[in-house]
């Protein structure tokens, strides 16, 4: 993350992403095979590949990535078809996806942000969960709130103001913080929130 001034001198904190480019690897008809609409994009360079994998993208080299998205039916895309940062513009939604931070095997203070008991009258494990069970129907119902693995699952952020694009080196900053760690793949869509032109 970093920081940018506004036109006001306000301070905006802000998310850099490498925003591409990316090519397009596959496009995929509802008329034909794959009876759906999709493209599939390639991003990364890999120095070394499957032969499998060669093959699928021998018309635009060895990706480190391919991610897949459903399209709708009226759009054009061709093999080859470089996606970049001009998709964009200053002002701007969209929406981030990505993976969460693992942070392991938590307790449900810090998984669910539990109050805890109190410090005083004889509690000695303020972080405890409490109760946890019912009279009917004799089992711990499915989905209760308890302690466990936390992080490490997809997370969308929505409606992120796009603040500034550098197109001569792919860069696009974002209001706010995006999920994952520094150096991670996030998936970068148009927003349905209309931009504030």
């Amino acid at each position: 993350m970093s920081q940018v001034f506004d036109q006001e001198g306000r301070v905006v904190p802000v998310t850099v992403i490498s925003a591409g480019p990316v090519k397009i690897v596959q496009v995929k008809k509802s008329d034909g095979k794959d009876k759906y609409d999709a493209v599939q994009v390639g991003f990364g360079k890999k120095a070394k590949t499957s032969k499998a994998l060669a093959g699928h993208t021998k018309t635009n080299g060895n990706f480190k990535f391919l991610r897949e998205f459903i399209v709708k039916g009226e759009e054009n895309f061709e093999v080859g078809q470089e996606l970049n940062t001009s998709q964009f513009e200053v002002g701007d939604f969209v929406d981030v996806q990505g993976v969460m931070k693992g942070r392991g095997f938590t307790g449900p203070v810090k998984r669910y942000d539990f109050k805890g008991a109190p410090k005083t009258h004889g509690h000695d494990h303020p972080r405890a969960v409490g109760s946890i069970g019912q009279r009917f129907p004799q089992h711990t119902m499915k989905g209760k709130r308890m302690a466990g693995r936390m992080g490490g699952h997809y997370v969308t952020v929505k409606n992120l103001l796009v603040v500034e694009i550098d197109a001569a080196k792919n860069l696009m900053a974002v209001r706010g913080a995006i999920p994952g760690a520094n150096g991670s793949l996030v998936t970068i869509t148009q927003s349905l929130k209309a931009s504030k032109k």
